[in-house]
């Protein structure tokens, strides 16, 4: 896979990160590199420095050194409003979904789209855009439901629904199937890869699932004390003989 994007230009890249809370050093000189049309998937154990590195990313916490590029632009050193700008470039699925739950589904994708009106088609109207984005997660019928009337699995999807309907060409996802049963985990990966391919997304995929990672990584990188330790294809990492790597694959 290296050899394979080495003439690319990545889409999203992390260089020589760190950051630390106190004398505990959470991230210590990480990289990553994501290419366009990829699904990269990043695996650590918790604590591991994931959940950090995906906030540094979004802007939502202030790396102490390094460089996180986003479609060329360095994010450490926008202004706010720039920043808030290339936001709307970059779907995000939180873990636990993130829904507002005072807002129906269809308030909840509308909202995006009443902030950020001129990123969208404008041939299209506000409730086509939102039944557009609900059939692609397979939730026409739930538009005028509650948060709290969903199934965490349905819920999952009304929060992909609402990471697309901006069109953005990178979609972040953390722990996508955390919490949910085998078979709803196992629909949510299926339509990850669906969305993928109907829209040609390069996806930042953070996990401890292996089952995800298997079904959806292009390839993977392994976090282990603050750095991508290893990183290469689901096949190339399953069948290491480092230690490190065998205990992210032992049942």
């Amino acid at each position: 896979m290296k050899e394979k994007n080495q003439d690319k230009r990545p889409v999203l890249e992390i260089k020589d990160l760190h950051k630390s809370f106190g004398d505990t050093k959470v991230l210590n000189g990480f990289n990553l590199k994501l290419y366009e049309g990829e699904n990269l998937v990043v695996m650590g154990k918790s604590g591991s420095g994931k959940s950090v590195m995906i906030k540094c990313l979004v802007g939502l916490m202030q790396a102490d050194s390094g460089m996180i590029s986003i479609k060329g632009s360095d994010i450490l050193e926008l202004g706010r409003k720039e920043l808030d700008l290339l936001r709307t470039e970059i779907g995000f699925l939180f873990q636990g979904s993130a829904l507002y739950d005072s807002m129906t589904v269809r308030e909840n994708l509308e909202f995006p789209l009443r902030r950020n009106r001129d990123k969208v088609d404008a041939s299209k109207t506000t409730e086509e855009l939102v039944m557009e984005a609900l059939e692609n997660v397979g939730l026409v019928k739930a538009i005028d439901l509650m948060p709290a009337e969903l199934s965490g699995g349905m819920q999952r999807r009304v929060a992909l629904a609402r990471a697309l309907i901006l069109k953005p060409k990178i979609i972040l996802y953390d722990e996508p199937t955390t919490g949910l049963d085998p078979i709803t985990a196992k629909e949510i990966i299926q339509l990850m890869r669906t969305i993928q391919e109907k829209y040609q997304t390069s996806s930042l995929i953070i996990t401890h699932d292996i089952d995800c990672a298997r079904v959806i990584s292009n390839r993977m990188i392994l976090l282990v004390d603050g750095i991508n330790y290893v990183e290469g294809t689901f096949e190339e990492l399953s069948n290491s003989k480092d230690p490190k790597v065998q205990a992210f694959f032992k049942n």
